[in-house]
C-alpha cells in the first residue's frame, strides 16, 4: 500500500468538502466547487470540512469559504447543524 502523496491528499479533502456540501445542501453552484478545487492549502480544506459539516445554514458555509485562511474558529449558533438558522 503506497502512501499518497500531498496533492492526492489535497485532492480528497476538495472532495470531502464538495461531498458534505452535496450531502447537506444537495448542489454546490459551480463558482463554489472551483473556489474550492483551487484550494491548495491543506489546513483551510481542513476547517472547510469542519464547516461543510457543521455550518447551520449554506450562507454560513459560503461566509466561512469567503474568510479564507484568516478564519479558524468555529463558534456559537452559527455551527450547529441542526440549528433553524437561516
Amino acid at each position: 500500500m503506497s502512501v499518497p502523496d500531498d496533492k492526492e491528499m489535497l485532492s480528497q479533502d476538495q472532495e470531502d468538502v464538495l461531498e458534505i456540501l452535496r450531502m447537506r445542501f444537495l448542489i454546490v453552484p459551480d463558482d463554489v466547487e472551483a473556489k474550492i478545487t483551487s484550494i491548495q492549502n491543506s489546513n483551510e480544506l481542513q476547517r472547510l470540512i469542519l464547516v461543510a459539516a457543521n455550518a447551520a445554514s449554506w450562507n454560513v458555509f459560503h461566509e466561512e469559504l469567503d474568510e479564507g485562511e484568516a478564519s479558524f474558529r468555529l463558534l456559537g449558533e452559527r455551527f450547529d447543524p441542526i440549528s433553524d438558522a437561516p
